[in-house]
C-alpha cells in the first residue's frame, strides 16, 4: 500500500475523511476515500501501489474486459453497450464534423475501436492488460500499444477517448500532459467517469458501486475534473449524460449491499437518479468533451 501525503491535483496536504467503502469484488477490505480540503478532489487513500494493484482486478465478476460471460447482468451490459458504442462514436463524429485519427486510451477488448473502425476512423488503442490487448488486436486487426511512451510517436490524434479509465490512472498530471501533447490543436479529449455528486451515489452511500475501491483511485466531481484538465490546454465544450449507467450502477450497488441484485429497487433508483439529474446536471456518469485550444 502507498499513502499519499500531498493531493495529486493541487499539492495540498490537508485531507478530510469522506467515506469508507468495502471492496466487495475481490478483497473484502475496507478502503478510505479522502477529500482534499483545498481543491475538493476525492481519492482513495491509502491505495495499492503499482506492484499490488493488479491483484484487485482478479475477479470473475469484473466484466469490463470479459466479453464471454453469460449471466443476466453480463448479457444486459453487452446489450446496452452495443447501443452506447454507436452513441459514443456519433458524439465524437459530430464534435469533430468528420472522422479522423483516434486513440482509445484503455481500450479493453477493443469494442469501441471496432465500432469506430467500421465508421471510417483510423483507430489506435492503448491497453496495459495483456489478455484484453490480445483480444483488441484480433478485433481491429492491428497492434494495440502496450507502452504509454509509444503514444506520442503514434500521434498526433484528432480524438483521444477514455471511457471509464481516468479513475484507474495513478499519475494524473503526467497522463493528462502526455495525452495533451498527442492531440492536435482543435482536437478533442473525451472522458467518461462516474459522478460522486449524483443522486444514486447519495442514495447508496458506501455501497455505491462506482466508488469501486481500490480500483478507482479517484472520484471526480465535474468542477474538479475541469480543474485537472483545462490547465493542460483544454476547454470544456460539452457534458453528456450517460443515463444507462444509473441503472447498471444501481444493480451493482444493491448486489454489493445485499449480496444479490435487487432489480426492482435498481430500476426505481435509476429512474429517480436520472430525474433528479435533469434538474441538477449530476447524472450517475458523465461524458466530458474537452477541446484542445493551445
Amino acid at each position: 500500500m502507498e499513502e499519499l501525503t500531498n493531493c495529486p491535483l493541487c499539492g495540498g496536504d490537508k485531507f478530510l475523511p469522506y467515506i469508507h467503502c468495502t471492496d466487495t469484488l475481490v478483497s473484502q477490505r475496507v478502503f478510505c476515500i479522502q477529500q482534499c480540503s483545498q481543491c475538493q478532489l476525492l481519492f482513495t487513500n491509502p491505495r495499492p501501489d503499482a506492484d499490488s494493484i493488479g491483484q484487485y482486478y482478479q475477479s470473475d465478476a469484473y466484466i469490463s474486459h470479459d466479453d464471454t460471460r453469460t449471466g443476466l447482468m453480463d448479457v444486459a451490459y453487452r446489450t446496452v453497450r452495443s447501443y452506447t458504442l454507436q452513441q459514443k462514436e456519433k458524439l465524437i463524429r459530430n464534435a469533430m464534423g468528420k472522422v479522423g485519427k483516434l486513440l482509445d486510451y484503455g481500450c479493453g477488448t477493443g469494442a469501441f475501436l471496432e465500432t469506430c473502425q467500421q465508421k471510417g476512423w483510423t483507430v489506435n488503442g492503448y491497453e496495459p492488460d495483456p489478455d484484453a490487448r490480445k483480444l483488441a488486436t484480433e478485433r481491429v486487426e492491428k497492434p494495440i500499444l502496450m507502452n504509454v511512451n509509444d503514444i506520442n510517436a503514434a500521434g498526433p490524434f484528432d480524438v483521444i477517448t477514455l471511457w471509464h479509465v481516468l479513475e484507474h490512472v495513478a499519475d494524473l498530471s503526467k497522463t493528462i500532459n502526455r495525452l495533451s501533447n498527442s492531440i492536435r490543436i482543435g482536437g478533442s479529449l473525451v472522458i467518461a467517469i462516474p459522478n460522486p455528486l449524483s443522486a444514486d451515489a447519495k442514495q447508496f452511500k458506501q455501497h455505491w458501486a462506482a466508488y469501486d475501491v481500490p480500483r478507482h483511485l479517484y472520484h471526480f466531481a465535474p468542477d474538479v475534473l475541469k480543474r485537472l484538465i483545462e490547465p493542460a490546454g483544454f476547454a470544456l465544450e460539452k457534458q453528456v449524460p450517460m443515463k444507462f449507467d444509473a441503472f447498471y450502477i444501481a444493480m451493482m450497488s444493491t448486489k454489493a449491499r445485499d449480496g444479490q441484485t435487487q432489480y426492482a429497487e435498481s430500476l426505481k433508483a435509476g429512474i429517480a437518479s436520472n430525474r433528479e439529474a435533469a434538474k441538477t446536471g449530476n447524472y450517475s456518469s458523465l461524458t466530458y468533451l474537452f477541446r484542445k485550444v493551445k
